[in-house]
């Protein structure tokens, strides 16, 4: 895990907590079959892996329970009653939705899926699902109702009260401006980042809280590459290589090869590879973050294929790590994050301990 994936994170949710954004496809994982859980999920969270897919994996910026508890609840409860006030503090109208209302990503079942379904109806779910479309209850939202009754002119103001500088209505991008201190323009985060603030806390002490862990993320990416260079791992890899050589995916000698291969070609389909996940720095040091693109201007004949060269892909590459890849891969992760956790556990559970007070 990287200490600037976290940085981003907490901007993130200071200016877009609760905005039921689509996820993007590279933080999602269908689910492990068991309950088996790694050495280090018990510190950096149920979402932490160090799977399958060749190296430690986080799905959530931070660790803890899928399931929010009462006290999250009440938080999120708190921050929206907080929106709705700042809102009309500023001439719109929006309702506080709670938490155990708001619905969810219409992918949640799909990943929900043991990891070989999930490879047979969506591969790894890169061109297979389309990120830049809003979710089925997306029109359930009664803010979104409210945002598009309104004038053009008016939706663009009511986003930037909303969301400030990170208003980003259509999918398309979002600026992203870093931290200045005293001698830089302080960013707009709206409605939105006000109410996070208030009731999380400021992003800079949120960030101040986790820089002491700089040295943790450090040995983490060490621990992943000691797991990369573990002599049962350098043969699996080589033996689930030959193995999708011979279920006809020659060339991949990663894991996550096969994975990335298939992101490279979407890039190319949609034109992300012009651009790039992120524009280039302005002078006043912000930057612009691309969103998942939509598929609804892409070649349909080459965007078929494409799905069908994943699921394919996808399948064959499951089969081959289940078969001779995740016994002795699991078998050094563990033996190695154990040995990791013994010698810095009261680090991790000082990082836990962070974590679960957010």
């Amino acid at each position: 895990m990287k200490n600037s994936r976290i940085a981003l994170s907490l901007v993130a949710v200071l200016a877009l907590a609760g905005c039921g954004a689509n996820s993007s496809a590279a933080d999602q994982e269908p689910v492990k079959s068991g309950d088996d859980k790694s050495p280090l999920a018990e510190y950096m969270g149920e979402g932490f892996s160090g799977s399958g897919g060749g190296g430690m994996v986080a799905t959530r910026a931070v660790g803890g329970s899928q399931e929010s508890s009462e006290e999250q609840l009440a938080k999120q409860r708190k921050m929206e009653d907080a929106v709705a006030a700042c809102m009309k503090a500023a001439g719109f109208e929006y309702v506080a939705v709670p938490p155990e209302s708001q619905g969810k990503s219409k992918f949640d079942e799909a990943f929900k899926l043991p990891p070989d379904k999930f490879a047979e109806q969506y591969g790894y779910g890169i061109s297979t699902i389309d990120w830049g479309k809003p979710s089925d209850d997306a029109d359930k939202d009664p803010n979104s109702k409210i945002r598009k009754a309104l004038s053009p002119s008016a939706q663009k103001a009511y986003g930037k009260a909303l969301n400030g500088q990170f208003d980003n209505p259509d999918g398309g991008a979002i600026a992203m401006a870093p931290s200045t201190g005293d001698k830089g323009k302080p960013q707009d985060t709206g409605c939105r980042g006000k109410a996070a603030e208030e009731v999380f806390g400021k992003a800079d002490e949120q960030m101040a809280d986790f820089k002491k862990f700089d040295s943790l993320f450090k040995d983490l990416e060490a621990l992943r590459k000691r797991i990369e260079a573990d002599q049962r791992v350098i043969d699996a890899t080589s033996a689930w290589s030959d193995c999708l050589a011979d279920a006809g995916h020659s060339g991949f000698k990663k894991a996550d090869d096969p994975r990335e291969s298939i992101s490279k070609k979407l890039d190319t389909l949609t034109g992300a590879d012009k651009g790039g996940a992120s524009g280039p720095g302005k002078p006043d040091g912000s930057m612009t973050v691309t969103g998942p693109p939509s598929f609804d201007k892409v070649d349909a004949a080459k965007l078929a294929d494409l799905r069908k060269a994943e699921i394919e892909l996808a399948k064959a590459d499951q089969g081959c790590k289940k078969k001779v890849y995740e016994e002795p891969f699991k078998k050094a992760q563990y033996e190695l994050e154990k040995e990791f956790v013994d010698a810095n556990k009261t680090q991790l559970e000082q990082y836990r301990d962070t974590v679960s007070e957010r």
